[in-house]
């Protein structure tokens, strides 16, 4: 199987040269996303509404890569405020509580002030 690029139509996957995701064998590497909102087209100010929203990009290009959310192995959150950690709990989870892939949340600035959280995903198809 070859390596398969998959693209969420963001503007800035072009001009900064990456994918949304990559598929290369039975691996899928979702690129960070951030808890923009593409059907208003704009970046909500909770952070929990974020995090909601990033997973839902992740699960969109996780099912356009032929994987299913249940897939996720390996998932990396980075806020901007630890303080944000109790809100960002609901959303994470409600996708990830049955499924408990490897998680690690880390402090770190973000591109853009208005991003609190960015999200990042590695998984791994089930065989059998």
């Amino acid at each position: 199987m070859s390596r398969r690029l998959i693209s969420s139509g963001s503007p800035f996957e072009a001009v900064a040269g990456y994918s949304r995701a990559v598929v290369d064998g039975d691996w899928c590497f979702v690129a960070g996303t951030t808890g923009y909102d593409y059907a208003t087209m704009a970046m909500p100010e909770d952070v929990a509404e974020q995090a909601a929203n990033a997973l839902a990009t992740i699960e969109r290009a996780l099912a356009e890569a032929g994987f299913a959310m249940a897939d996720v192995v390996r998932a990396t959150y980075y806020i901007t405020d630890a303080g944000d950690w109790p809100a960002i709990t609901g959303p994470l989870g409600r996708v990830f509580g049955e499924i408990r892939p490897a998680a690690t949340c880390l402090v770190a600035g973000l591109i853009d002030p208005a991003m609190k959280i960015e999200i990042e995903v590695t998984a791994k198809r089930q065989t059998g």
